[in-house]
C-alpha cells in the first residue's frame, strides 16, 4: 500500500487496537463515547489510560462528551494531561446548535491540540480555522461519508475544505471522517486529504486492493453455491 494519506484506526476494542498498533500503516487512533459504548465500556478514564498506555508514539484522538462549554473546558483539560500524543476531540456545537468556537479558541491558545469533529459545511471548517492558534497542531474532521449519505457530492466539499485549511495558514489536518467503502481511502488520498479513520470492517478489506476481478467474480459465485449448499436447498 502506498498511500500519501494517513490511516487512522477508529474504534474501541482494546484488542482491536493491540493488534492494529503493530501495522506499520496505521498511523493513529481515533474513538468516540459511540463506540465505547457499542464495545461495552464502562469507564471513560480507565478505558482511554489503558489505550494510552499501548499507544505511547502515535496521535490517539478521545472526546469530550459534556455538553456546555464550562463542562467541556474542564473535561479537555483533564484529557488532555493523559498523555502527550492525546488530541481532545470537540464537537464543532452543542446539542442544541451552539458553535463552540469560545471554546476552541481557549484550549487551542493554551497550546492542547484538538481534533474537531462532526462539521459537513465548508462554513463550519472556515469557522473553527478562526478559533484555532497558528501555533498548535490540530485536525478538522469533516464527516464525508455522512454527508455522502445526504446525496450530496462528499469529494467537492473536501476540496472545498482542503482549500480552506490551506488558506489559512494553520497547523491543521483535514480528516476523511465516517467513510462507507474501501474506495473511500483511495478518493481521499487522490484529493490530497491528510487523514482517514477507518474502521475494522474496512481494514480488513485492505488485501483486496488491486485483486484481479475475474478471480473475484469466481470467488463469489462459489461463495453462493457454498451457502445454497449448505442450507440444503431443493427445487
Amino acid at each position: 500500500m502506498d498511500f500519501k494519506i494517513k490511516i487512522f484506526a477508529d474504534g474501541a476494542n482494546l484488542e482491536d487496537i493491540k493488534q492494529l498498533y503493530k501495522l506499520p500503516y496505521i498511523k493513529g487512533f481515533t474513538t468516540n463515547p459511540t463506540l465505547m459504548r457499542k464495545a461495552g465500556i464502562k469507564s471513560y478514564e480507565q478505558f482511554s489510560k489503558e489505550l494510552l498506555s499501548m499507544v505511547k508514539d502515535l496521535p490517539v484522538s478521545l472526546e469530550v462528551f459534556a455538553d456546555d462549554a464550562e463542562s467541556i473546558l474542564y473535561q479537555a483539560q483533564k484529557i488532555a494531561s493523559w498523555g502527550k500524543n492525546v488530541y481532545v476531540k470537540i464537537p464543532v456545537s452543542t446539542t442544541h446548535g451552539e458553535f463552540l468556537g469560545p471554546v476552541m479558541k481557549t484550549l487551542s491558545g493554551e497550546g492542547i491540540p484538538l481534533n474537531i469533529t462532526a462539521l459537513m459545511t465548508a462554513d463550519q471548517v472556515k469557522a473553527t480555522l478562526d478559533c484555532l492558534s497558528k501555533d498548535t497542531p490540530s485536525i478538522i474532521s469533516v464527516f464525508a461519508g455522512r454527508i455522502a449519505d445526504t446525496g450530496r457530492d462528499s469529494l467537492e466539499i473536501m476540496i472545498q475544505c482542503k482549500n480552506l485549511i490551506k488558506e489559512s495558514g494553520k497547523k491543521a489536518e483535514l480528516l476523511w471522517a465516517s467513510p462507507r467503502e474501501l474506495y473511500n481511502v483511495i478518493q481521499a488520498d487522490q484529493m490530497g486529504c491528510d487523514i482517514i479513520t477507518v474502521d475494522k470492517s474496512i481494514l480488513d478489506k485492505l488485501p483486496l486492493l488491486g485483486k484481479d476481478l475475474l478471480e473475484y467474480s469466481k470467488e463469489t459465485v462459489q461463495m453462493f453455491y457454498k451457502d445454497a449448499m449448505a442450507s440444503a436447498f431443493q427445487i
